[in-house]
């Protein structure tokens, strides 16, 4: 059997390596060794951070959704509850939109729920 080097092959996946590390500083961007641990500790935060984002945008809606409640005179809860009990079923993202964008529909939701509690 022929012997195999991996100098073309080497070559290669360190150049992988090296340009998505580029930009960064000091040796993380210049050194392999360095490059490849920053890599895999980048790629690591960006799949776990993807996932936080979801939490992160939850509690953003909650909050805008709570802050146009309380200008109705309701709490989040008491809000959520009433158009649950009235059968409305939008989600908090769309709520949160709403909220923010246009408040006359915002209001006719609380007077919802504020009948339905």
């Amino acid at each position: 059997m022929t012997r195999v080097k991996t100098g073309f092959h080497r070559r290669q996946r360190h150049k992988k390596v090296l340009k998505l590390t580029k930009g960064q500083w000091g040796t993380r961007g210049r050194l392999f060794r360095r490059s490849n641990e920053a890599m895999l500790k980048s790629l690591f935060y960006a799949y776990r951070d993807r996932r936080a984002r979801r939490g992160e945008l939850r509690r953003l809606w909650i909050v805008r959704i709570n802050a146009g409640a309380r200008l109705h005179g309701l709490s989040y809860s008491r809000f959520m509850y009433g158009l649950k009990k009235a059968g409305i079923e939008l989600d908090r993202k769309i709520l949160a939109d709403i909220a923010v964008r246009d408040a006359d529909t915002f209001q006719k939701l609380a007077v919802l729920a504020q009948q339905n509690q």
